[in-house]
C-alpha cells in the first residue's frame, strides 16, 4: 500500500458536549460554571489544533453529544466549530454512538465539510489539502439506536482495488473491557485481520493504543467528566508518510483535570503533619497544572500511628472542609466572572489506612488473625477465590436491584480494593477488641 501523498489527520472521540456534571456538590459557582463549559472549551481547542497544524481532515468516533436529546446550546456550539473548520477547508468525518444515535433530535443543518455516516457501512475518499490528491478511504458506521450489540466490525471490508490508506471509524468495546457496556463488541484479532490501516475507535474513555500493526486506537475523551476519568485528556494527531507509515502524537485538550492522589500516612504522627503533607501535595498539583484548574481526591494508604487518630472518618471530613474553605477563598480572589489560575479543588478524602502491623509475623501466626491474612493473600493470587469470598459476603445486599447493579459494575481492581479494606478493617477491630479485653482483666 502506497499513499499518493503524505497527509495528517486528527482522531478524536467521545466529546460528550454539554455534559451536565451532576453530583458535584459544594463547589463554588465560578468553578461549577467553568466545569460545565469545559466540554465546549475542549472542542474549541480541538479546532484550534486542527487549524494550527493544518491537518487534512478530522475523524470523530462517536458520542459527539452527551445525550440523544442534545441541547440547542450544544448544537449551536458544534455548528460554530464545524463552520470554522469549513472556512479553513478541513473536512470532518463523524459517526454517532450510544449517547447520540442517529435519529436523535438535531435542529440545525451542518455545513458541507461534515460527513455523517449512516447505520450501514459508508466510505468517503479523503484528499490532501495541499494538492487535492486522494490519500485515504474513510469508512464508518453510526449507531441506529442507543444499544447496539451486533459486532459491527464484521461489516468493514477493505477495498482491495485501492492502494489508499484505509481508516475505520467504530464506536465499540474491544475484547470486553470491564466497566463499559458491551456495545458493538468485537475482538482485537478481528480488527487486526481486517486489512485496515487504522482503526479509529471510540466508546472507551481511557486513552489506549491496542495495536500498532495495524493501528487500533482509543484516543480517550477530550475532557474528563468525573473522578473515574483522571489524567491528561485529548486527541491524537496522526502523520502518514508516502509509504503509509504512521506516527501518532497525543495532544492535551482538557480544560480541567481530574486527579486521584494517593498519599501514605507512614511517618506521620499527628493531624498537623497530615494536614501539612496534604497541602504540600495540593501545591505540587498546582505547579504541575501550570495554571490549569484541577479537581483532586485524596486516597490515604499505609500504616502508622496516625491511623488511630483518623480512622473514625470525622477528622477526614473536617480536614476536607478546611481545605475547601482555603481554596474557596482563592476562587473568590479572582476578577468577577473569571476563574483564577491554579485552582485545585479538593473534592474528597478516602481512607484506606491501617494500624502498624508486622505482616510477615501475622502470616506465620497460628491465630484467627493469621488465618485471615493468609486467606486474603491467597485471594489476591486467585481471582476465582476472591469472587467467591465477595459473592458470599455481599449476598444479603443482592435483594436490592440498585445495589445489585452497583456490585456488578465493579471491576477487578475495585473488588481487590474491597478485599484489602475488609482485611484491614477486620484486623483493626480484632486488635481493638483484644486490647479492650486485656484492659478489662
Amino acid at each position: 500500500m502506497i499513499a499518493l501523498h503524505p497527509f495528517r489527520f486528527i482522531h478524536a472521540a467521545d466529546l460528550h458536549l454539554d455534559t451536565p456534571f451532576t453530583g458535584m456538590t459544594g463547589i463554588p459557582d465560578r468553578l461549577r460554571s467553568y466545569l460545565q463549559d469545559s466540554t465546549f472549551a475542549a472542542l474549541s481547542g480541538l479546532v484550534d489544533l486542527a487549524v494550527s497544524e493544518e491537518v487534512d481532515f478530522i475523524v470523530i468516533s462517536g458520542d459527539v453529544y452527551d445525550a440523544a436529546d442534545s441541547s440547542l446550546r450544544a448544537q449551536l456550539r458544534l455548528k460554530e466549530a464545524w463552520e470554522r473548520l469549513d472556512r479553513h477547508g478541513i473536512p470532518v468525518y463523524v459517526i454517532h454512538g450510544n449517547h447520540d444515535p442517529l435519529g436523535s433530535r438535531v435542529r440545525l443543518a451542518l455545513p458541507s465539510n461534515v460527513r455523517i455516516f449512516g447505520s450501514s457501512l459508508e466510505s468517503y475518499t479523503a484528499v490532501s489539502r495541499l494538492n487535492g490528491q486522494s490519500v485515504a478511504v474513510v469508512s464508518g458506521i453510526s449507531y441506529a439506536s442507543s444499544s447496539v450489540t451486533e459486532n459491527l466490525s464484521r461489516h468493514f471490508i477493505r477495498n482491495e482495488d485501492s492502494s489508499l490508506y484505509h481508516i475505520a471509524l467504530l464506536h465499540a468495546n474491544v475484547d470486553g473491557q470491564e466497566g463499559h457496556d458491551a456495545y458493538a463488541p468485537c475482538s482485537l484479532s478481528e480488527l487486526r485481520e481486517s486489512g485496515y490501516d487504522y482503526w479509529a475507535l471510540g466508546h472507551i474513555h481511557k486513552r489506549q493504543v491496542l495495536s500498532e500493526a495495524p493501528w487500533v486506537v482509543y484516543p480517550g475523551n477530550p475532557q474528563g467528566r468525573s473522578m473515574k476519568e483522571t489524567g491528561p485528556k485529548g486527541c491524537y494527531l496522526v502523520e502518514v508518510d508516502e509509504a503509509g507509515r504512521s506516527v501518532l502524537h497525543f495532544h492535551e485538550l482538557d480544560q480541567l483535570r481530574w486527579c486521584e492522589i494517593e498519599l501514605s500516612i507512614e511517618g506521620l504522627n499527628t493531624e498537623e503533619e497530615w494536614k501539612l503533607r496534604t497541602e504540600e501535595r495540593l501545591e505540587a498539583i498546582r505547579q504541575d497544572m501550570k495554571g490549569k484548574p484541577a479537581i483532586a481526591r485524596f486516597k490515604y494508604t499505609g500504616s502508622g500511628p496516625l491511623h488511630a487518630l483518623i480512622s473514625s472518618g470525622r477528622e477526614a471530613r473536617e480536614l476536607l472542609a478546611e481545605l475547601q474553605r482555603q481554596e474557596e477563598m482563592r476562587v473568590g480572589a479572582g476578577s468577577t466572572g473569571l476563574l483564577p489560575r491554579g485552582i485545585v479543588w479538593p473534592a474528597g478524602i478516602r481512607l484506606h489506612t491501617q494500624a502498624a502491623v508486622d505482616r510477615e509475623q501475622l502470616l506465620g501466626e497460628d491465630s484467627f488473625l493469621g488465618e485471615l491474612f493468609r486467606m486474603a493473600e491467597q485471594a489476591e493470587r486467585e481471582p476465582q477465590l476472591l469472587d467467591e469470598l465477595l459473592e458470599a459476603a455481599l449476598e444479603p445486599m443482592k435483594s436490592d436491584r440498585r445495589l445489585r447493579q452497583l456490585l456488578k459494575s465493579k471491576n477487578a481492581q475495585e473488588r481487590l480494593e474491597w478485599l484489602h479494606f475488609a482485611r484491614e478493617t477486620a484486623a483493626s477491630l480484632l486488635r481493638e477488641e483484644g486490647a479492650a479485653g486485656e484492659g478489662g482483666r
